[in-house]
């Protein structure tokens, strides 16, 4: 039986990273993912983009996936927020010397990224596809049994396996979880002005409507919210009608548009576990929590788990500490059990801020909008949130663990 330091279910973004990041600092690990390589780099696999904040984009560069990006994405130099096309939005563009907020990457040059890198690690071994058909966690270890008639050990069993993950559920971990009555509909649009590497947050009653730059230039990822109960005759729309009720939105300030993709649709809804670990066991990414993409951090909340994760892990072992180590464990729930719980109900209440409809809500919020624009604190704060600079930071993602 072949044994590792750390097995990880999940080769997705969160699970992927997590392994190269542990494998670059000496860590033995295995991931685990049913899903073909093939078919989830493709290019029709994911067609959404990523937000990757500027601390998360650090921890990338410390771990050599960075290297197999260069050219593939687009950086944020400037938030726009607004009521509708109502005056009184708010405008975040940091300081020259401040650096960029962070770089819009589609998922699949994402995914391709972290496949490349991975395949260079010296300390990862990846099982795909295949699966886990049993699994045995006690206190001495974990045992697992593959589809493919394998059988692997490790110290420490790592659950990356998105928002329905099976083995937070076997292990009994609770979820608090609702739907919005809302759905996203993401595509990209090319358009006759340049968008200034801006990212725009336009809110209206049915919902929130971003443009995100997706390349330099004229070309936008778009995530328009909508109703669910209007969702499929949204979706069923003709090009031309399509991209008439999308310039209703964008007001015209970016010109002529054309679609640059397809169109495609997912559900919102918001879930986070009443703990993030058990006996050798932790969960990181969705599995733990996932919430509105309304700020663009879902996906950088499960890099801050791999960041505090392998920081735990690595000084741990570094004392001679097993990976599965309950002091261990112990420590990281403490640390992201009480960040990501603050950043989910932070970002649930900017979307019910936003969702009250009514003439007197929006008057609300733009005079709330007007007093953040004021307030430098404020705007400070929001944009620190942005790079994913506030809270503890691990090590990683200050540029501090090599």
């Amino acid at each position: 039986m072949e044994r590792y330091d750390v097995v990880i279910l999940g080769a997705g973004l969160v699970g992927l990273t997590l392994g190269i990041a542990l494998s670059s600092h000496g860590v033995r690990c295995a991931v685990i993912d049913p899903a073909d390589p093939v078919a989830t780099t493709a290019a029709g696999f994911d067609g959404r983009v990523s937000a990757i904040s500027s601390t998360s984009l650090a921890m990338m560069r410390a771990i050599g996936v960075a290297p197999h990006l260069e050219g593939k994405g687009c950086p944020i130099d400037r938030i726009w927020v607004s009521d509708g096309l109502e005056p009184g939005a708010l405008d975040f563009a940091p300081d020259s010397d401040d650096g960029v907020m962070g770089v819009m990457v589609p998922n699949r040059d994402l995914r391709v990224a972290l496949a490349r890198t991975a395949a260079e690690a010296e300390n990862l071994t990846i099982f795909q596809p295949d699966r886990a058909v049993h699994v045995d966690r006690n206190a001495d270890g974990v045992t697992l049994t593959l589809a493919s008639g394998a059988t692997i050990g490790g110290a420490l069993l790592v659950a990356a396996e998105g928002r329905n993950s099976p083995t937070r559920e076997a292990a009994g971990i609770r979820t608090t979880r609702w739907q919005y009555k809302h759905t996203a509909m993401v595509t990209a649009i090319d358009h006759e002005v340049p968008h200034a590497n801006t990212a725009y947050e336009i809110f209206y009653v049915g919902g929130p409507f971003a443009l995100l730059p997706m390349l330099p230039g004229t070309r936008s990822a778009v995530v328009w919210t909508v109703p669910t109960d209007q969702a499929p005759a949204m979706l069923k729309l003709g090009e031309r009608a399509w991209l008439a009720e999308a310039q209703k939105r964008i007001g015209g300030f970016l010109g002529e548009i054309k679609l640059a993709g397809p169109r495609s649709s997912y559900p919102l809804g918001f879930h986070h576990a009443a703990r993030i670990t058990d006996t050798r066991l932790a969960l990181v990414g969705d599995s733990a929590h996932a919430i509105h993409p309304i700020a663009g951090q879902g996906v950088n909340l499960g890099f801050r788990d791999v960041a505090a994760l392998v920081e735990v892990l690595v000084d741990g072992m570094r004392l001679g500490l097993d990976p599965g180590d309950a002091q261990l464990l112990a420590r990281y729930q403490r640390w992201r059990g009480l960040d990501a719980m603050m950043t989910s109900v932070a970002m649930d209440g900017l979307v019910r801020l936003f969702d009250v409809p009514g003439k007197l809500p929006s008057l609300v919020r733009r005079a709330g909008l007007a007093a953040v624009q004021r307030a430098t604190p404020l705007k400070n704060r929001f944009m620190a949130e942005a790079r994913g600079q506030s809270g503890a930071l691990p090590k990683l993602l200050a540029g501090e663990m090599v």
